[in-house]
C-alpha cells in the first residue's frame, strides 16, 4: 500500500464501495427491504491504518477488526464513538478473556460474545469503563468444530443468562457461515445457515428485558448479498473493499 497515495487509494476504495453498495441495494430490492437496513462494516483487519484513513476519505464509517491489538492501534490514530470519534468500531473476533478491558474501553460493537465466562469479563471491565458495552451473541450454526459460538438450541437460554450483567447489552447475533466452493453451495449451503440465524432471532422472546435480537451480522465479500437477502442487518466486507490481502 505504500507505493499507492492516499489520493489513489481512496478513489479505489470510493469505487469499490460504490459497486457494493450498488450490490446491497440491488440485494435489498429483491428481498423488499431499504438499503438504509444495512450496515457496511469494513474489514481492515491486517491493513496499516493509513487504509483506514483512505476509506474515511471515500466515506465509510463501520470498520471491523478481528484482534483486539490492531483496534487498540488503530483507534488511537481515530478513534471510534465511545472515545468521541467520528467512525465506529466493530471487533469481530473472538476474544480471549485478558484482553477484555481493551474490548471493553474500545469496541462501539462487540459481535463474538460466546460465553458466559467472557460476559463476566467484559461485564467487569465495561462497568470500570462506565459504560454499556453493546454486544452480538456468537451462533454456530455452521456446525463446524473450528468456529467458535453458541449452539444454536442454546441460544435464547444464553441471552436470558445475560440479563445477570448490567454493563452488557445484547443487540443481536452474529455467525460465520461455512466456506462455499461455488455460487451453487452459497445458495444451497449458506442460505439455510443464515436463514437458521434470522429464525433464532424472530423467535426469541424470552426474558432478558435489556436484549433485543434485531442485529444480525452474517455475510462477508462471497456471500453478503445471500445474507441480505436473509436479513442481515451488517454485513463484513474485507476483500471486496481492498483487494486481496498480502
Amino acid at each position: 500500500m505504500s507505493s499507492v497515495s492516499l489520493d489513489a487509494l481512496t478513489d479505489q476504495i470510493r469505487v469499490r464501495t460504490a459497486e457494493v453498495q450498488a450490490r446491497i441495494e440491488a440485494a435489498c430490492a429483491r428481498s423488499g427491504r431499504s438499503p438504509d437496513t444495512v450496515t457496511l462494516i469494513a474489514v481492515t483487519k491486517t491493513f496499516p491504518v493509513e487504509v483506514v484513513q483512505a476509506a474515511v476519505a471515500a466515506g465509510l464509517r463501520d470498520f471491523g477488526e478481528n484482534r483486539v491489538q490492531e483496534l487498540v492501534a488503530k483507534s488511537d490514530v481515530l478513534p471510534g464513538e465511545v472515545l468521541a470519534g467520528a467512525i465506529r468500531w466493530h471487533l469481530i473476533g473472538s476474544l480471549q478473556r485478558n484482553k477484555a478491558r481493551d474490548a471493553a474501553a474500545r469496541a462501539d460493537l462487540f459481535h463474538a460474545l460466546d460465553s458466559m465466562r467472557l460476559a463476566e469479563a467484559l461485564d467487569k471491565r465495561a462497568a470500570q469503563e462506565e459504560r454499556v458495552l453493546p454486544c452480538l451473541v456468537q451462533v454456530n450454526v455452521s456446525g463446524e468444530d473450528t468456529k467458535s459460538g453458541v449452539e444454536p438450541d442454546a441460544v435464547h437460554a444464553f441471552v436470558d443468562d445475560l440479563a445477570a450483567f448490567a454493563h452488557l447489552r445484547v443487540l443481536g447475533l452474529m455467525t460465520l457461515a461455512a466456506p462455499a466452493a461455488s455460487p451453487e453451495e452459497v445458495d444451497t449451503l449458506v442460505r439455510p445457515q443464515f436463514r437458521h440465524l434470522r429464525r433464532l432471532a424472530e423467535s426469541y422472546g424470552g426474558a432478558n428485558p435489556h436484549a433485543t435480537t434485531t442485529m444480525l451480522s452474517m455475510g462477508m465479500s462471497g456471500d453478503y448479498e445471500v445474507a441480505i437477502e436473509e436479513g442481515a442487518t451488517h454485513v463484513r466486507l474485507g476483500t471486496a473493499l481492498f483487494g486481496a490481502r498480502g
